[in-house]
């Protein structure tokens, strides 16, 4: 069988042309933190705890991040920690349950995503496992991170969001 012509845009196959390497700055977001199984909890975390705090807060219309600080592949499920976050300035002081924390900068690789939570693990999968040893690069210590910037696509009919892979690299 031959390879589709036009593979979907976050086939495999299309990672090398959509990874970019970008200088983010050093950002300040408040989260909150689920530990716990990644999946469908995950989903049920942003809408069921993460939004009613935003709007609390007046953070609605703040960029988003959600940071995985575990591998599910070595880490017990019920050990995996996943924080919501959303941007805020230096001088916030975070209430109702939320920490802070400040995203290093540095370079990152960035690849654009479209599709529903089933979706973004294998994207995560390609980039690291496909993209990556072949980039030139290698990862650093800091954080890997879905970035939604402000004005982010989000289908509540589908669960499909838009967001960006970010993953800290460094020469090797």
């Amino acid at each position: 069988m031959e390879p589709a012509l036009n593979p979907p845009p976050n086939d495999p196959r299309n990672i090398r042309l959509n990874v970019r390497l970008i200088d983010r700055p050093a950002t300040t977001v408040a989260y909150l933190r689920l530990v716990g199984p990644y999946g469908p909890a995950i989903p049920a975390f942003w809408q069921q705890t993460y939004v009613p705090w935003a709007v609390r807060h007046g953070l609605m219309e703040m960029a988003r991040y959600g940071i995985s600080h575990d591998d599910p592949g070595i880490t017990a499920p019920d050990q995996c920690r996943y924080d919501a976050c959303a941007e805020v300035p230096p001088d916030f002081v975070p209430s109702g349950g939320a920490l802070k924390a400040t995203l290093p900068a540095g370079r990152y690789a960035v690849l654009p995503f479209f599709g529903n939570s089933e979706e973004v693990g294998q994207a995560w999968a390609a980039l690291l496992r496909d993209w990556l040893p072949e980039s030139g690069l290698q990862l650093d210590a800091r954080p890997s991170f879905e970035h939604y910037p402000r004005g982010a696509r989000y289908d509540p009919a589908t669960g499909a969001f838009e967001c960006e892979i970010c993953v800290p690299v460094m020469p090797l």
